[in-house]
């Protein structure tokens, strides 16, 4: 009996020890959903089509419209040194975005990594219509849409007064049976904790021949505020924008076969293979390296030490240069 009373004694406590640790099924039937992400900026969103725009960005096109509701911009160098964005929107459209330029060659191989994207641009030269046609992408310039969705902004002077309706644009696009455009079906960038091996960085000075950017860390905003030519980076709604995580990615830049209308050479900026970079966020910077086999493969982000360098969710701005920037701690 005192050995059937033990038995009894230690399998009510394991069964009230089991109850204490263990899930009821109530409690899985109120643990609440996981919040879905957008893929491109690792907030809680939706993943929209993918519509990639070129965006003028000298002096005279600022300030400029809707690039506050990009995902990731990427800034590009072209002719004359000067530098242009190509603006990659997915969670949400503005209702307008601008002004408006035409495509370059570097464009083609940065966006393959996205799969099919909409690739809303001005123009092309002759000699490029070939092998935007050939690439994996939507070709919904202002060549194949009418003025309704690509107007005229009158305040601006041209060629800085291109300015386009994304969400009609996007309309017109899904009306054809023949047209695919490509939604994030995974993780873009790889969200998370901040990698080890930090640098206290108050400022980050990027230069090309006839372009200047600098990225200020605000302690306050969390946020690195952006400034162009010595001057705030300013949207049209007067946000003064910013980057969550910013990506200054030195690559090889050369001359290609294609030029502008000037008989300026446009510059070609390798995004395929390996190279090193400085990740910025909260208040630091990071040496990471960078790796891209193929044109249809996402980019790697590592660590020196081989880590997944992580990016911090919101927006994020990459800077295509082949001169190591300038680190202020």
């Amino acid at each position: 009996m005192k050995i059937a009373r033990r038995l009894f004694l230690l399998l009510s406590i394991a069964v009230i020890v089991f109850s204490l640790s263990s899930t009821s099924p109530l409690e899985e039937f109120f643990d609440e959903p996981e919040v879905p992400k957008n893929f491109f900026n690792g907030l809680p969103g939706v993943n929209n089509q993918i519509l990639v725009v070129k965006i003028d960005d000298t002096n005279a096109a600022h300030p400029q419209i809707g690039v506050e509701d990009a995902d990731v911009v990427y800034v590009e160098q072209v002719e004359g040194g000067v530098t242009r964005l190509a603006a990659v929107y997915s969670s949400k459209l503005p209702s307008l975005i601008g002004p408006i330029r035409s495509a370059r060659i570097s464009d083609i191989e940065l966006l393959a990594q996205f799969g099919r994207v909409g690739f809303a641009y001005s123009g092309a030269q002759t000699k490029m219509r070939p092998v935007i046609a050939a690439a994996n992408l939507e070709n919904l310039s202002a060549e194949r849409n009418p003025p309704s969705i690509y107007g005229k902004d009158p305040d601006r002077p041209g060629p800085f007064d291109m300015i386009l309706k994304p969400d009609l644009l996007l309309e017109r696009a899904n009306s054809n049976p023949k047209i695919k455009i490509d939604t994030a079906t995974a993780s873009v960038f790889p969200f998370g904790e901040a990698p080890a091996g930090e640098t206290i960085t108050a400022v980050a000075k990027i230069k090309w021949l006839s372009a200047r950017y600098e990225l200020r860390w605000d302690a306050v905003g969390e946020k690195w505020l952006i400034y162009f030519n010595d001057k705030p980076k300013l949207a049209a709604t007067g946000e003064h924008l910013y980057a969550d995580t910013a990506i200054i990615q030195i690559v090889s830049i050369t001359p290609s076969i294609y030029g502008d209308k000037f008989g300026g050479v446009t510059p070609f900026s390798k995004t395929t293979g390996t190279g090193k970079a400085v990740m910025l966020r909260d208040g630091f910077s990071y040496q990471v390296n960078w790796q891209r086999d193929l044109e249809t493969e996402l980019t790697k982000w590592q660590t020196i030490t081989g880590e997944v360098a992580n990016f911090k969710p919101g927006r994020i701005w990459i800077l295509l240069t082949d001169q190591v920037p300038i680190l202020t701690p």
